[in-house]
């Protein structure tokens, strides 16, 4: 049974944390460059692996006495929030063109791309910790792999006129209040 407070929950959080990510920069790159479609289905199946990757490891979590686990998700959504708020911008990678504009090509360029760049980033750990806090895994795995999509189509398709529209630093400041909030959250559980 999917909860769809959880699941909307867990989409807000992980959308707005992605949004300002290197990898929406990179979808936004290889977005102009390429297919979007070819570009979409590497970068879906990438985030598809890196979500089944987190839950797992937050499911893992589970097992732990619920105090600590609230402890632990707290003190790493409260590093989360500090990440975000004081993160410098490292501005755009090179990425390597395919020879050929092929299907495979194209769309293993874009799962390497986003499977190199998201391993142990910010909304992996973030999934895992929301997997562990609410211990529905298929909840949160829905809602991390559609915002995970909805920001890799956003980059793809339309980016650059979303970033006209809508500062980052913005976007950056709602995930890390967001975050703060979850953290201080799961701390007072953890002691009350």
């Amino acid at each position: 049974m999917i909860s769809l407070s959880v699941l909307a929950l867990v989409f807000g959080v992980v959308f707005l944390a992605e949004l300002p990510d290197k990898t929406a920069l990179a979808g936004l790159v290889l977005g102009t460059r390429y297919r979007a479609s070819y570009v979409f289905a590497g970068v879906a199946a990438a985030f598809l692996l890196h979500v089944v990757l987190a839950v797992a490891a937050g499911s893992a979590l589970t097992l732990l006495p619920q105090r600590l686990v609230h402890a632990l998700t707290g003190v790493l959504f409260l590093g989360g929030a500090a990440v975000l708020l004081f993160r410098k911008d490292d501005g755009e990678e090179e990425i390597r063109r395919p020879e050929d504009q092929s299907f495979w090509k194209v769309a293993g360029t874009g799962f390497m791309l986003i499977l190199v760049a998201e391993f142990g980033d910010l909304t992996q750990i973030m999934t895992a910790n929301l997997a562990a806090r609410y211990d529905d895994p298929i909840s949160v795995g829905v809602g991390a792999v559609l915002a995970l999509w909805a920001v890799a189509g956003l980059g793809i398709v339309g980016g650059k006129a979303l970033m006209r529209k809508v500062p980052l630093g913005l976007i950056t400041k709602i995930a890390a209040v967001l975050m703060l909030a979850l953290g201080v959250w799961s701390l007072w559980e953890a002691v009350a």
